[in-house]
């Protein structure tokens, strides 16, 4: 299911997506704290971003394991093989950050709703979600760019110069 589409690994065209999703999911949920004034232009933006980047960067990962059993299966080992386990264990930790990042976006939109069925929540939940936002974004975007970064110069590395 995630090996090819239209006789391309699908790992190639889906890391393109969460190159785009992650980034910008993090970019609008620190708009959304930074600049309280527009969350109400930004929260269902913010929303699709925290379901859409998690699913993007669990198909990475998941394109990227049949990806590495198609080159097992073809013969690489050794250096080369390394370097993709190096690259696959940043896309897994990839995923983990950003579900953990769109999981605390969906508690902070809720938090900072103003929704008659949200219960009053103490002043510091939001505070606290934002910090904890915060910290998975930076987080996403450093293991975005180690994992473009690895498997980029897996592909470019050599022959590009």
């Amino acid at each position: 299911m995630f090996e090819k589409v239209l006789g391309l690994p699908v790992h190639v065209l889906v890391v393109h997506a969460v190159v785009v999703f992650v980034p910008l999911l993090v970019l609008l949920a620190l708009a959304y704290i930074v600049v309280p004034r527009f969350r109400s232009r930004l929260d269902w933006a913010v929303a699709i971003l925290a379901v859409v980047a998690p699913i993007t960067a669990w198909v990475g990962t998941q394109s990227g394991d049949a990806l590495q059993q198609r080159q097992i299966a073809r013969g690489f080992s050794g250096e080369i093989l390394d370097k993709i386990n190096e690259h696959g264990s940043y896309g897994e930790m990839l995923f983990a950050l950003t579900l953990g990042l769109a999981l605390a976006v969906i508690l902070l939109l809720v938090a900072t709703s103003g929704h008659p069925r949200v219960p009053q929540l103490p002043r510091w939940v939001p505070a606290v979600l934002s910090v904890v936002v915060a910290g998975l974004g930076v987080a996403a975007l450093v293991y975005v760019w180690l994992a473009g970064h690895s498997g980029s110069e897996m592909v470019w590395g050599t022959t590009f110069e």
